[in-house]
């Protein structure tokens, strides 16, 4: 609920400091005192349009604070609390307005801009009365305002749910299709490479293979005349290395006859020789084997060729290749699903139209019975607040294909007076009238998700018993929420569970408003006045008293 509002510099308010209740607020005071000012103060607080015509004279800015209490209203403290903003049960909102056409917005401190203002104010405050911010005036709010009193707002929150995933799945489709040519391409691009590389038949360590084989064909004729020299050297003549050898260890074999000393000698030469014909025995085979294959190191020449081929397209190695590959497999897996996917999509849409359809037919039977119970009880309302011949009805839009609110939109249509035919209310209904229709269907349905209410002039053309009616109505109405009223109806005034005086006076030759609580007698010297005028009598201040007396027992 709004606490506290303080005004600098609007209009012919200096300074104001006002503290607001939960229940009925009554404002009251004479013709021009500066009560419509700070109806333009709050709306300035809920994003409303700023001009510096509304800068007190002699003054570069105007501001105007206001603190809410949302210690009851936990759902809109976490709401603003997903937006970024933290509030700990206390929303402080401030906006300055210069003359030099820069306006500044505060929202717990931190700087804001009239847009965000004006979304979260959606949620804190209703103006009902001749100013810009009027829900009725909005047509969008006329279906909400019929579900709440229809008491379907959970069937459209559900039509709302598979509404959402009837365009989630409608965008997954559009996009599916519109990337069907594209996926087409990719698709023709991914099963070439796919082929290409499988067809290589690649394997890890194939080039250190290649390059190996390559090498010893290459030089075939440098191996073969190593390895051929090497075994003439030591087993192909008298004169190789292994028949000196061997002649060395006889000569210390007949040595170690001798001495026995030189017998682990003779063994080791013994070893050294074996080892040595196992060399030179391999070396002979080695070069029996060597042989020139030009057929043979061309293959690999191409072998090697096609896998340099491929690196330059897909990867720096075999690896990277192979690794390459298995992403296009993947990928390849995908779009071949894409089919599958489409047919699904498809199925799914189907089956959130018929969905739609039945929760769609539901919500719009349940408008039109709650529609024409509507206009029984608002007709019945608007004749106890001395609008006997009003008439007020639904009008209803059939949609070809459904919004996130259903198959239909919803318009309030209006008539004040006898033999006129309904008409929008935006058209027809005054300032007064709109605060009265908004009275009236709080009467029929209470519940509201905004904290705070105010009527402005809601007594407008209404005299005698339907005055304390009036009042009666407010009283109702506020105690489900804050409710602030403007009023110059003393039957109204009575109603108060905090009477505000909203006054001029003049303080060094300069107008100035003020606001007084008044309490006791002061509050029946308040009514006495909206009863009797100038002057006040002390019949009218009984006739005061009795006012309140008798609203206190209502």
């Amino acid at each position: 609920m709004l606490r506290e509002l303080q005004i600098s510099n609007l209009a012919i308010i200096d300074k104001l400091h006002v503290e607001f209740q939960p229940g009925l607020n009554i404002l009251t005071g004479e013709t021009g005192a500066g009560k419509s000012i700070i109806i333009d103060a709050v709306n300035l607080i809920l994003g409303g349009r700023a001009s510096s015509e509304l800068i007190r004279s002699g003054a570069e800015e105007a501001s105007v604070e206001a603190l809410f209490d949302l210690t009851e209203r936990p759902e809109l403290a976490k709401s603003l609390a997903a937006s970024g903003i933290e509030c700990d049960g206390e929303l402080l909102v401030r906006r300055v307005v210069s003359r030099g056409g820069k306006n500044r917005v505060f929202i717990s401190g931190g700087l804001a801009t009239t847009t965000m203002l004006a979304e979260l104010s959606r949620g804190l405050i209703n103006i009902y009365g001749q100013h810009d911010s009027q829900t009725l005036l909005k047509i969008d709010q006329h279906l909400r305002l019929l579900d709440g009193f229809a008491g379907c707002l959970k069937l459209r929150e559900e039509f709302q749910s598979r509404f959402e995933a009837y365009q989630k799945a409608r965008a997954e489709l559009e996009a599916l299709e519109q990337g069907e040519r594209e996926a087409a391409r990719r698709l023709d691009l991914l099963s070439f490479q796919n082929e290409e590389i499988a067809s290589a038949k690649l394997y890890a360590g194939e080039e250190e293979e290649l390059a190996e084989e390559r090498g010893r064909l290459a030089h075939g004729e440098k191996l073969l005349a190593a390895s051929q020299q090497a075994f003439d050297a030591l087993y192909g003549d008298d004169a190789a290395l292994l028949g000196r050898l061997r002649r060395v260890i006889g000569s210390v074999s007949e040595a170690s006859a001798i001495d026995r000393n030189l017998a682990p000698v003779c063994e080791n030469l013994e070893g050294a020789f074996a080892q040595l014909e196992d060399a030179s025995l391999t070396l002979r085979d080695y070069a029996a084997g060597v042989e020139a294959d030009p057929g043979r190191l061309e293959q690999l020449d191409d072998r090697i060729d096609a896998i340099n081929k491929l690196k330059r397209k897909y990867g720096a190695d075999i690896a990277e290749i192979l690794s390459y590959q298995e992403g296009i497999a993947a990928e390849l897996a995908g779009l071949t699903g894409r089919e599958q996917a489409r047919d699904h999509l498809s199925a799914e849409i189907e089956a959130l139209k018929d969905e739609l359809a039945r929760l769609g037919k539901r919500l719009s039977e349940e408008r039109h019975k709650g529609a024409a119970a509507l206009k029984t009880g608002m007709e019945r309302e608007l004749g106890e607040l001395a609008m006997k011949h009003a008439v007020f009805e639904t009008s209803f839009e059939a949609l070809t294909e459904p919004r996130s609110y259903g198959f239909e939109r919803a318009e309030f249509l209006f008539s004040p007076n006898p033999g006129e035919p309904p008409r929008p209310l935006a058209k027809v209904a005054s300032g007064g009238e709109l605060s009265r229709l908004m009275l009236a269907l709080k009467q029929l349905h209470p519940e509201s998700e905004v904290p705070t209410l105010i009527f402005d002039e809601v007594d407008t053309g209404i005299g005698g018993a339907t005055s304390a009616l009036v009042g009666v109505k407010l009283k109702k109405v506020a105690g489900a929420q804050q409710v602030l009223a403007i009023t110059h109806l003393p039957q109204v005034a009575a109603f108060a569970d905090q009477h505000l005086r909203v006054e001029k006076a003049v303080t060094d030759g300069r107008t100035s408003t003020c606001v007084q609580r008044l309490e006791g007698e002061g509050r029946v010297a308040e009514v006495a006045r909206m009863l009797g005028g100038a002057k006040i009598t002390e019949k009218t201040l009984e006739h005061a008293r009795e006012l309140i007396q008798e609203a206190a027992t209502c």
